[in-house]
């Protein structure tokens, strides 16, 4: 559910600002709102240090501490750590350079030194160079004359070398002119700039020692960004202060005891939410749901206040989709069992909600390799799978058709819902006939796609009309019955292509599904031919590390998709949310 929030007024005198503010912050419930947000901006020297801290952290977390903590403060250690990333990204730049000018010089000049040419044409030996047709070298006269390497189409680089004079050679050579640097000194520096990588990659073994001071200061800084923001958009003239905010209603209580406590003086106010206003919103799944709020919190998304809670649906399709698209009881043991085995690791990194969402994912996923008897590729031969899942006409139209299924499942689902939120509106007919709409159209779908029955003896045309009729005539609920049907016909047409490709589109978990389990056995087919146990087991290795890998993608491209995108969509979710946050002090 999403909590139902209040809206305050706090007023008390200027002068007990401080103490107020701990007040509210001990209180830990209100999310602070600027009265005037003109002046509620933030301090940018504060905004600047806390980005850059939070970026070294980040850095910082795929690297593993050593060494003795430096003695700098975690300002400066975050200074460093993004002067290293900076130095780290041009030296690697320079090193392509390098190694691409390197590979130009060695194609023509080889291992050839400038210093030593110097050096000769400082002793009176002055060394030309002529680009010379295999034949005609021979025909060159001077006192030395050696082959200093091949060049394309049948040339030769070609050293001179005539202290009396020009030495004669034939007209096809060319004069070669020295480059402006040689392979040794390219390597020298090469070398040079390699080890100051190595040496701020040391360097950031030391900092990485330092990202617990580093999250400290993080969370001192949002304290006091908060702190600045509330005071800065506070009411406030010489004699009285006032803070505004949100506070679940739950808490109001709680709020009027403290506030009645308080040693100074305080006044208060509570209200309901306005039509215009724009609550927090805080989300509060059920307990066994909450494991998706790992997913909202990784995409950064949050439902409006006045949208829908979709936690449970979410909850139950999303591990039901990565099933069906990873159709693997193998995979999903191991996307259990590897959480379950390393999970305070995971936790720490992807956070215990994503963790346990895995868990989940992989426990389903196990269960569904189980009725379809797939295991990393193998079919188990002590039984018969419940349902097949292969490149046989009646396992891939079966699976066509339980992919329809569960996606007018899903999509009518989340029009009746909204028809249950605009009940009485009229405007409820419309989405219940949508819903209704929806079932017709996945008869049409299969229809087309799997060449079954669409005729007057099956319910498709009855719901299409029926839905149909609904979704145009109270479309936009008005007293102008005229202009009701017009707003109606204008907008039906593009729904309904949408409403036939929503359908058609979750015809991915069949695709996806039929790919996964197809690679699998040709990896396995793979590692068979080859009869040497080493190469199998990489190949094994290999390939199903591989195949779990787009299995994963595969999650969010298509599994999140159908949730966030075809569901969502038809459940008339915004996204345009953001996410409650009580004013508080975190302890030092």
């Amino acid at each position: 559910m999403i909590v139902p929030m209040r809206k305050i007024f706090v007023a008390g005198r200027n002068s007990d600002r401080e103490a107020i503010l701990s007040l509210l912050a001990d209180l830990g419930a209100i999310h602070l709102m600027p009265v005037d947000p003109r002046k509620a901006v933030p301090d940018e020297v504060m905004v600047r240090r806390l980005e850059m801290l939070r970026q070294a952290i980040q850095l910082l977390s795929h690297i593993r501490p050593e060494g003795v903590p430096p003695k700098i403060s975690p300002t400066d250690a975050a200074q460093e750590v993004l002067d290293i990333q900076r130095r780290a990204a041009e030296g690697r730049n320079r090193l392509t350079m390098l190694y691409h000018q390197l590979e130009q010089v060695l194609a023509t000049w080889g291992n050839l030194a400038l210093e030593d040419l110097r050096q000769l044409r400082e002793a009176g030996i002055a060394v030309q160079f002529y680009q010379v047709p295999a034949r005609a070298v021979s025909e060159i006269k001077a006192e030395c004359v050696h082959v200093a390497g091949e060049l394309p189409g049948g040339q030769l680089l070609v050293a001179v070398v005539c202290r009396d004079g020009s030495p004669s050679v034939p007209e096809e050579a060319k004069p070669m002119n020295l480059p402006p640097r040689d392979a040794p000194s390219i390597r020298a520096e090469a070398k040079q700039i390699e080890e100051a990588l190595r040496q701020d990659n040391r360097r950031l073994h030391e900092l990485a020692t330092l990202v617990p001071a580093m999250q400290k200061e993080v969370a001192q800084l949002e304290q006091e960004l908060a702190e600045t923001v509330a005071v800065r958009g506070a009411l406030a003239d010489e004699d009285l202060l006032a803070f505004q905010g949100w506070i679940p209603a739950e808490r109001v209580p709680a709020l009027e005891k403290a506030l009645a406590a308080a040693p100074f003086p305080i006044g208060f106010v509570v209200s309901e939410p306005g039509p215009d206003d724009n609550p927090p919103t805080l989300v509060r799944p059920p307990r066994w749901a909450r494991p998706i709020e790992g997913l909202f919190q990784m995409l950064g998304t949050t439902p409006g206040y006045r949208e829908f809670d979709v936690s449970v649906p979410f909850m139950i399709a999303l591990p039901l989709f990565t099933a069906i698209l990873i159709s693997d009881g193998g995979y999903g043991l191991l996307l259990f069992l590897v959480p379950a085995l390393a999970y305070k690791k995971l936790a720490k990194t992807l956070g215990e909600q994503f963790t346990q969402l895995l868990m989940v994912v992989g426990a389903v996923s196990t269960a569904w390799g189980i009725i379809t008897n797939t295991f990393f590729g193998v079919a188990l031969p002590f039984y018969q799978p419940l349902i097949s899942v292969g490149l046989a006409e009646e396992s891939r139209l079966f699976m066509m058709r339980l992919s329809f299924t569960i996606g007018a499942i899903h999509l009518s689902l989340a029009q009746f819902w909204q028809g249950v939120r605009f009940w009485p509106n009229l405007q409820a007919l419309a989405k219940f006939g949508w819903g209704l709409f929806i079932w017709g159209m996945y008869g049409v779908v299969n229809f087309f796609v799997l060449r079954g029955p669409f005729n007057w003896e099956t319910p498709w045309p009855y719901l299409l009309i029926t839905g149909g009729s609904l979704a145009i005539v109270f479309a936009h609920p008005s007293p102008n019955v005229l202009k009701m049907l017009l707003y109606g016909l204008a907008g039906f047409p593009l729904s309904m292509l949408s409403a036939f490709s929503d359908v058609i589109s979750y015809v991915r978990l069949m695709a996806v599904g039929l790919a996964s389990s197809v690679l699998a056995s040709s990896f396995n087919q793979m590692a068979m031919d080859i009869g040497s146990l080493p190469l199998m087991m990489v190949i094994l290795l290999f390939g199903h590390g591989l195949n779990l890998g787009l299995c994963l993608i595969a999650m969010f491209a298509h599994g999140v998709r159908l949730n966030m995108l075809e569901f969502s969509n038809n459940l008339g979710m915004q996204w345009v949310g953001y996410p409650y946050r009580p004013f508080m002090r975190r302890a030092a």
